[in-house]
């Protein structure tokens, strides 16, 4: 792809959604060791095109330097490992998935999900390109290999005779910069009868939530069901039925399969749901365009709000240190002499700084000693589970400030 054209349709880029600035990759996090002179920082400009109206970035930085070391870990979630096994629970009924199907994940993170079709005695393979995360899965007894995705990886399984009876890919096609190419490799390791589900934050509910934060260089694309069933058309697949969830702030769950599959008839949540995004602008480029003065507003409200609690003497500190927290921050421009740390669950980003802001990340252990006045909560689409593990702080008086999609204070 030219840098410059739409990925899936060639048209040129000249339509900005969301100009958010220079940023450092949102997962880089910093040693504390180290003065990091080298940070560097790639514009966060995130396009639509006005042709198919998938909204993208450019390809600034490869997937293979973002997503080799990967510090995300699904499994340090509660919430969505509840989420996930009741998936396994549905699709395995749904699709009568047994100990003779194959299912294939991309994007396997550290077998979260395909645990549960392991204890279901139901064959799974993961395909994860960060090997630090791969081998949490492997230790865990999931087959997983080491690699990206790509029509040639489903095309050296195939030669293996592996084909999926269900491909899994959740929370990945918005990171996959050749799209073309990724969802021919997904036609490619498809049964004739099998069923592909791909979950994604729905850009509907990104533009209606004011949810610019969950653009940062690892999300390539963003999309609409409209934009998708196009994408999914031109390889002669076809999206059949359609799931809308509240995860990321409200996402789809598309279910795929061959168009030559006639058992699959198009449910009524499909139209029902393109219907629904025509009606609310997806398919007027003017949506688009206004998105920008949105943002602006947030950060306005949100520095504002800020800088006064500063100046009354209190105390800010954060919860998290999600990519969106960071998108977030360095826009907005709240460094540490605003936000003096934040804390986070995954021990692996614990003792470390996050990017740009240069931020410290500490254990949970650190509100308890510090009593913060307020915790700005960066990953907001956890915001009751959050809530609820931090009661304890409402006995000091301690208060949430949520930024997406509107600043609150709670």
């Amino acid at each position: 792809m030219n840098e410059s054209t739409c990925r899936f349709c060639g048209t040129e880029l000249a339509c900005s959604f969301a100009n958010l600035g220079d940023s450092p990759l949102a997962n880089s996090f910093l040693s504390p060791l180290s003065d990091n002179p080298n940070e560097e920082f790639f514009p966060l400009h995130a396009f639509v095109c006005s042709h198919c109206f998938l909204v993208q970035l450019k390809e600034y930085a490869k997937p293979e330097r973002i997503f080799q070391d990967y510090p995300y870990f699904s499994s340090y979630s509660d919430s969505w490992l509840e989420h996930v096994s009741k998936y396994v629970n549905l699709v395995a009924s749904r699709f009568s998935l047994d100990e003779n199907s194959q299912v294939i994940e991309i994007a396997s993170n550290d077998g979260y999900l395909l645990q549960y079709f392991k204890s279901k005695k139901i064959p799974a393979i993961g395909i994860e390109p960060a090997a630090n995360i791969a081998e949490a899965a492997i230790r865990k007894g999931i087959e997983t290999r080491i690699q990206f995705f790509s029509s040639e990886t489903a095309k050296n399984l195939l030669n293996e005779g592996l084909q999926a009876d269900l491909i899994i890919a959740n929370n990945v096609l918005a990171h996959v910069p050749q799209l073309n190419n990724f969802i021919e490799g997904l036609k490619i390791l498809l049964s004739d009868k099998g069923v592909i589900t791909i979950e994604f934050p729905h850009l509907l509910e990104l533009i209606k939530g004011s949810q610019f934060d969950t653009i940062y260089h690892e999300h390539f694309s963003y999309f609409s069901l409209m934009t998708a069933k196009d994408i999914f058309a031109a390889h002669n697949l076809k999206i059949f039925d359609v799931d809308q969830l509240p995860h990321h702030g409200g996402s789809l769950r598309i279910y795929v399969c061959h168009v030559e599959n006639e058992n699959k008839m198009t449910s009524r949540r499909v139209f029902d749901l393109l219907e629904y995004e025509a009606e609310s602008g997806l398919s007027n480029i003017e949506t688009y365009l206004n998105f920008e003065d949105r943002i602006r507003n947030t950060k306005e409200e949100l520095t504002s709000l800020l800088n006064q609690l500063k100046r009354d003497g209190k105390k800010i500190v954060g919860f998290g240190a999600p990519a969106k927290g960071n998108t977030l921050l360095n826009y907005c421009g709240i460094g540490k002499e605003i936000l003096e740390y934040t804390v986070d669950e995954t021990p692996f980003k614990q003792g470390l700084l996050l990017p740009g802001t240069h931020i410290p990340i500490f254990s949970m252990e650190k509100i308890k000693e510090t009593r913060p006045d307020y915790i700005l909560i960066l990953p907001w689409n956890w915001r009751n589970e959050i809530i609820k593990k931090l009661s304890d702080t409402r006995e000091w008086g301690t208060k949430f400030i949520i930024a997406i999609p509107r600043v609150e204070v709670i």
